[in-house]
């Protein structure tokens, strides 16, 4: 039987095993392996590791190509662009996965990078990305499809540093022009 990997990464490896060796220490004995799952998935900031695992399915859905890679200026970031008005905002939210994935790295992008923000402070800056009056589902996006990370108690956020797909960074540089 094959196994699905997740990936796991952790900010602070201190906390991590402060995590563990707390929860071993509650369970007083050696855990099996469904316990130790859930440890760590709850020293790594996740409920249990069902949590860990739905994110992690979450996260994969972007990273895979829907559509070969696009031309500067191809139809689809032509439909894309189509859902920003002329300052570059999301006019309305996306019915298509995909096209709502591609669309998020525009609102991406306006986060600063390596730079915390509060939940105030996010949903302030995600009101002047769209249109529609929902920071709550744009930040909960970003969240969920591993594009912002939030730590456990929700005080912070972080803008995730990777390499948007091609039909992205078409669509950036299309809305910046």
């Amino acid at each position: 039987m094959s196994r699905t990997p997740y990936a796991f990464a952790v900010n602070d490896i201190s906390v991590l095993a402060r995590g563990l060796c707390r929860g071993i220490e509650e369970l007083g004995r050696t855990p099996g392996h469904v316990e130790m799952l859930n440890l760590l998935a709850r020293a790594g900031g996740f409920r249990n590791f069902q949590h860990l695992r739905a994110r992690g399915e979450a996260h994969a859905a972007p990273e895979t190509p829907a559509s070969p890679p696009v031309e500067g200026d191809g139809k689809l970031v032509r439909k894309l662009a189509g859902y920003f008005d002329n300052e570059g905002r999301l006019t309305r939210w996306p019915g298509k996965h995909t096209h709502r994935a591609l669309c998020m790295w525009a609102v991406w992008s306006a986060v600063p990078a390596r730079e915390a923000l509060d939940e105030r402070g996010i949903s302030r800056l995600l009101e002047t990305r769209h249109c529609f009056g929902d920071a709550a589902l744009l930040r909960r996006w970003l969240v969920d499809n591993g594009m912002v990370e939030r730590t456990p108690d929700g005080r912070e956020y972080r803008r995730i540093e990777k390499r948007p797909p091609s039909e992205a960074l078409a669509l950036l540089e299309r809305l910046r022009g």
